[in-house]
């Protein structure tokens, strides 16, 4: 009948939709886990903490959401993928307002709230997005989403360093709270379309801890990917936890170091997009998921050795590699997991992958403090960081001819 959309044109335009819905939340999501370190310079003279603390916070936030990722596909596949990432939004506007709290206990507890609400993000999207995709749109989908990280990192170092010398962090922190709840509640008008699929007599069990991570670890492809994730975001981790920090120890004002953040980041989004074309019509994903390794492993060395040697030029060209590497192969990697999951499982294969990954983002920061307590040298923890991703990428282009 005339009027009526034809089934291909409700599938797009429920894929842009969903599309459009995930990229802000992802948005806020980014935002709400990486404000905290992005104004670190300035919590950490205002409490009198020592840096490599950060560190600290940081594997508090990878491990909380190591646990939740594990377990989060029940809950997605129970309660449906849009009302899990609402409450991964109110989870991180909580973690960001009892921050502020004047105890240094509510910041930790915080960090279990970060990790909590973080973790949920990426495995919610991805389950809703991989039912409208096709597998030839999957990569260029993925990544143009993914590009809300970047973009959550660019409000993050322009606005949190803004604010914050107008009013103090703890009014960055709370900005920061209102903007991820207002996005949860704007969503809710969504969920009667997106949440159709969910099955309301799925529950959870402990088992589904070992469940999830057997399903990704029984599996060569997904095990491979599982790995190289750990390593990409143990280094991605570092990067961003201790970036800024570090340009603010070399001698530049938060707000110049913020501003310098946010244009590093910015590079990453054409990045993600044009690897997610690349890997969608061109390039094999794990072939150019082992030329990224590469590229971000030599860029994490080149930025250790920028302080060293006191060169501005070396610092931008390392900058520039990690936003084009380091922040950009999202969208490749959780197309690929979603390619292999099993029929239904996205959501639970994709949070077994980024479990994987949060062990590397947890143990990188950790390491990154350990080495900066006993050298007092930012680049001996970008190296260590680096040279992970660097012998993924070999052994990956190896063992692919």
């Amino acid at each position: 009948m005339a009027g009526q959309r034809s089934p291909m044109e409700t599938g797009r335009r429920l894929l842009l939709v969903a599309l459009g819905a995930m990229f802000v939340q992802q948005s806020f999501a980014t935002l709400g886990r990486n404000l905290p370190p992005v104004i670190a310079p300035a919590i950490l003279e205002d409490l009198q903490l020592d840096p490599a603390l950060l560190g600290v916070y940081v594997g508090t936030v990878a491990f909380a959401a190591l646990v939740v990722q594990l377990g989060c596909g029940s809950f997605i596949i129970r309660h449906g993928a849009l009302r899990m990432s609402q409450v991964s939004l109110v989870l991180l506007a909580l973690a960001l307002a009892v921050a502020t709290l004047p105890a240094l206990a509510f910041f930790a507890f915080s960090a279990v709230l970060c990790g909590a609400g973080s973790a949920l993000s990426t495995p919610s999207s991805s389950h809703l997005l991989g039912r409208y995709a096709t597998a030839k749109q999957a990569p260029l989908v993925f990544s143009i989403k993914q590009t809300a990280v970047p973009a959550g990192l660019l409000l993050s170092g322009l606005i949190g360093p803004l604010l914050t010398g107008w009013w103090g962090w703890r009014v960055a922190m709370l900005c920061g709270a209102a903007g991820c709840l207002a996005f949860a509640i704007a969503m809710q008008p969504l969920r009667r379309s997106f949440d159709d699929d969910r099955v309301p007599s799925q529950a959870f069990r402990l088992s589904d801890l070992h469940r999830t991570l057997g399903a990704v670890t029984r599996e060569r492809d997904l095990r491979n990917l599982a790995l190289a994730c750990g390593t990409f975001s143990g280094l991605q981790s570092a990067f961003i936890a201790f970036f800024v920090t570090y340009l603010v120890a070399q001698g530049q004002e938060l707000a110049a170091a913020g501003a310098f953040f946010s244009a590093a980041t910015l590079v990453a989004v054409p990045g993600r997009i044009l690897w997610g074309w690349l890997a969608g019509a061109h390039v094999a994903p794990g072939r150019l998921l082992g030329l990224l390794a590469i590229g971000m492993g030599a860029s994490g060395l080149l930025l250790g050795l920028s302080g060293a040697l006191d060169s501005a030029p070396l610092l931008a060209v390392a900058t520039l590699g990690m936003s084009i590497t380091a922040l950009s192969w999202h969208g490749v990697l959780l197309a690929e997991a979603a390619r292999l999951a099993p029929a239904g499982q996205r959501g639970a294969a994709t949070g077994g992958v980024l479990s994987f990954g949060q062990v590397g983002g947890m143990v990188a920061p950790l390491v990154f403090a350990v080495l900066l307590g006993l050298t007092g040298s930012y680049g001996a923890g970008f190296a260590a960081s680096a040279l992970p991703s660097l012998a993924v990428g070999i052994a990956m282009l190896r063992s692919r001819g």
